[in-house]
């Protein structure tokens, strides 16, 4: 018996990947969407997937990781829809209505960074770990955990990427960037506040440049409070401002000084090289784990 035909979005503010798979394993087909309004966005994602049927047959279930903040309550009027976002024009845009109307099948929806964990620990750098968190550094920031399988929600879905930090003594003028909380975690060193202060990318800049260990101040806060808090097994760092892999090494420094000695000898070995590591799936983990959110429906 051939495996269920899946369907998967990872929905990001700036493209929309879409897939249609044979179970997890087998991608079938593939194509990258420009992030516009709501409306184009959408015809383009339903487009490729009508398609795709017409070539592969009948889509058995779909699978969204999106950026948010989301309405992941299946109680709430609004769930499914993205909620006050500083995207323009997609604040209450619904992504999951139009596309349960349309095709008439399950559809499955939790954040991208959800899925991207869910991606990692299933099928990348958390295999055989009960709990992981992946968090992503780019337009924004963001993060999700997977813990026993399932993905850390409460009242909504956790925001890291809006926590308070500490300011580092040479980034004293910059206000931030984030138009609800200025100087939050995201707002100091998602990918336009970078270039907000120095004109550039951050790999554009020398080595030795102190952009590098000033960012990394500030990650490193976010991993050792992930390392406190949740007691995760592994963190994952992706997402375009890590894409060379350059500030890695700094972010685990300054994690390690955060931290201070406090947890076990284990965690801390080898300067934290086996706990903060680079996603597996590279681009790919956000779109297995939708692929992974849309076979669940069916089991």
């Amino acid at each position: 018996m051939d495996a269920p035909l899946l369907g998967a979005i990872d929905a990001g503010g700036t493209k929309f990947q879409c897939a249609l798979a044979r179970g997890c394993e087998q991608v079938l087909v593939s194509q990258r969407i420009d992030t516009r309004e709501p409306a184009s966005t959408l015809r383009d994602v339903f487009a490729f997937f009508e398609d795709s049927q017409l070539q592969y047959g009948v889509i058995d279930a779909f699978g969204i990781g999106a950026f948010g903040p989301l309405d992941l309550d299946p109680q709430s009027a609004s769930y499914g829809h993205i909620l006050s976002t500083p995207k323009p024009g997609w604040s209450h845009a619904d992504l999951l209505g139009p596309l349960q109307r349309r095709f008439g099948k399950p559809v499955a929806i939790d954040t991208d960074v959800n899925a991207a964990a869910i991606g990692e620990i299933e099928r990348g750098a958390g295999r055989g770990l009960r709990s992981l968190v992946y968090v992503t550094v780019g337009t924004g920031v963001g993060a999700g955990a997977v813990i026993a399988g399932s993905s850390l929600r409460g009242l909504m879905h956790p925001e890291m990427g809006h926590i308070s930090v500490r300011r580092d003594q040479r980034d004293q003028q910059f206000p931030g960037i984030c138009p609800f909380h200025g100087d939050c975690l995201e707002g100091m060193v998602c990918g336009p506040a970078i270039r907000e202060r120095w004109g550039v990318q951050l790999d554009a800049l020398s080595a030795e440049h102190e952009a590098w260990s000033i960012i990394a101040h500030y990650l490193g806060q976010l991993m050792s409070n992930l390392a406190l808090m949740l007691s995760c097994e592994r963190i994952v760092l992706g997402g375009g401002v890590m894409t060379s892999g350059a500030l890695l090494p700094h972010v685990r420094a300054s994690a390690r000084g955060w931290l201070n000695g406090y947890l076990a000898p284990a965690l801390l070995r080898g300067d934290l090289q086996q706990y903060i590591v680079a996603p597996e799936l590279g681009e790919r983990s956000g779109i297995m784990g939708a692929l992974s959110l849309g076979q669940r429906l069916l089991a």
